[in-house]
């Protein structure tokens, strides 16, 4: 054999013996349970509209960003053989498959497939369940959402880079009716110059974080009625979900929002009932709400600020941090309002029910006062398990105006002052002895100091109360 022969064999056997150690280095499985997945998306939306018994297939990417193989030792369908869902995994289609191997700064597709018969008022508005991998003993997991009712969608497509949320913008002068239900993902914008108008027993249901949005210069007008009101909840219909608070973000009328009406609905389990924020140029009240109930808010039922507000008929009941907050001073009247808070959810309320506010500090630090031209309360209940229910927070020189009469307080604070309190007609510190705390019933037991002790003049501006039944004379006090 010839030296440069030689010398080729034995570089060929080199370089085989080479190749070989290094596919088998990087065949070697990584096993540390720091080795994780990463998912080109978290969750996956079907978001078709079906009108018929519909299928369609979405897809994500699954990613070992290592430096060595990763074996997936099971990918599942969470639900199994009883899931609405279907995954084809490297061209294996089954609910579980086991061992699947990624090379190293490699990736896998995963098909989904869903089935479902929107028409079936059976299923749930939004059908759930879950692709969950596990890797090293850890259990990572992408979700699946299809809509499994025929309903009216509002998803974001328009994706802001200047630091605004998601959003889509509703028909102008758009009219929500009652023969579907409404589901909102995200923002939904009622633009400038633009009136939604809802309709009684319409149903909107709010995903994760989702916020009905009144931009400047826009309406809205919630219109219920005793027998059908409107109805504004997160999207988890599942009865463990009935009343659980913070599931959605809030009805939010921004500045310069006008003339919106709120009467006849409940509105519940979400981050803030309704925030209403500096009144526009017109001289109406920023918000007009009545006959409704506002309960079960990880921070507020109504958050204003700098507004104008008029309310009668209303509960405002069991949040994290305010029934009501009225900050940034503003014009306010409660007129048989209940404000009830026996929060008991996670953690303890440090907040009192109500906060009166007047000032705030701008952006050098200095406070600025804003004045609070009005705040009144005629024939209310404020109530709760603090020993003070009413926060003041005023700054020396703005005007702080507020005023209570015939109603029924829980403070420790001193009512003396005939400017602020009609001290003959207050109740301080007796149990109002509603029906049902731990339910949200805030209707008054017999034997109820707050019974037939309200202003009849107050109680003939609104001579029927939440229960659609007419006020005794004298009134009791409360929206009941």
């Amino acid at each position: 054999m010839s030296l440069s022969k030689f010398k080729i064999k034995n570089l060929f056997i080199i370089f085989f013996f080479a190749l070989t150690f290094s596919c088998r280095k990087d065949d070697k499985i990584n096993t540390s349970s720091s080795a994780k997945l990463d998912f080109s998306a978290s969750s996956v939306l079907f978001d078709t509209v079906f009108t018929t018994v519909g299928s369609t297939t979405k897809q994500f990417k699954i990613y070992n960003r290592n430096n060595s193989t990763i074996r997936i030792s099971s990918i599942k369908i969470a639900k199994g053989t009883n899931s609405n869902f279907r995954m084809n995994v490297d061209g294996i289609s089954a609910t579980s498959i086991t061992n699947i191997d990624i090379p190293k700064k490699d990736s896998l597709f995963v098909f989904v497939a869903v089935t479902v018969n929107p028409n079936n008022q059976n299923n749930p508005l939004i059908i759930r369940d879950s692709v969950v991998f596990e890797v090293n003993g850890n259990i990572q997991s992408v979700g699946l959402e299809a809509w499994g009712q025929d309903a009216y969608f509002y998803v974001p497509n328009v994706f802001p880079t200047n630091g605004l949320p998601p959003y889509c913008v509703i028909s102008c002068n758009d009219v929500w009716k009652n023969d579907k239900p409404h589901v909102i993902y995200g923002y939904a914008v009622v633009d400038s110059d633009c009136k939604l108008s809802i309709q009684p027993g319409a149903k909107v249901y709010m995903h994760n974080n989702a916020v009905l949005w009144v931009f400047d210069k826009g309406t809205l007008e919630v219109k219920g009625s005793a027998t059908n009101p409107v109805s504004f909840q997160g999207d988890r219909l599942e009865s463990d979900y009935a009343e659980i608070p913070g599931q959605w973000g809030k009805i939010w009328l921004s500045a310069g929002s006008k003339d919106n009406i709120i009467d006849w609905a409940v509105i519940k389990n979400g981050g803030i009932g309704v925030q209403t924020d500096t009144l526009g140029a017109s001289t109406n009240p920023t918000l007009r709400i009545s006959n409704t109930i506002i309960k079960n808010m990880s921070a507020a039922a109504l958050f204003a600020q700098g507004s104008y507000i008029h309310a009668d008929n209303c509960v405002f009941a069991n949040c994290a941090q305010y029934a009501a907050a009225l900050t940034l001073g503003g014009n306010y009247s409660f007129w048989q309002c209940t404000f009830a808070d026996y929060w008991n959810y996670s953690g303890t309320r440090q907040t009192p029910l109500l906060a009166l506010n007047n000032w705030y500090k701008d952006v050098n630090g200095h406070n600025q006062s804003r004045s609070l031209d009005t705040a009144y309360f005629g024939n209310c209940i404020l109530y709760g398990n603090l020993p003070n229910e009413i926060g003041l927070d005023s700054s020396i020189g703005g005007k702080f105006n507020y005023r209570f009469e015939y109603s029924l307080l829980q403070t420790n604070m001193s009512i003396s002052n005939s400017y602020h309190f009609n001290t003959s007609t207050i109740i301080i510190n007796s149990d109002p002895l509603f029906k049902n705390i731990a339910g949200n019933d805030y209707e008054l037991n017999p034997g109820s100091p707050a019974i037939n002790k309200g202003s009849a003049i107050i109680g003939n501006m609104f001579p029927v109360n939440l229960n659609n039944q007419p006020r005794s004379v004298p009134p009791d006090l409360g929206a009941y």
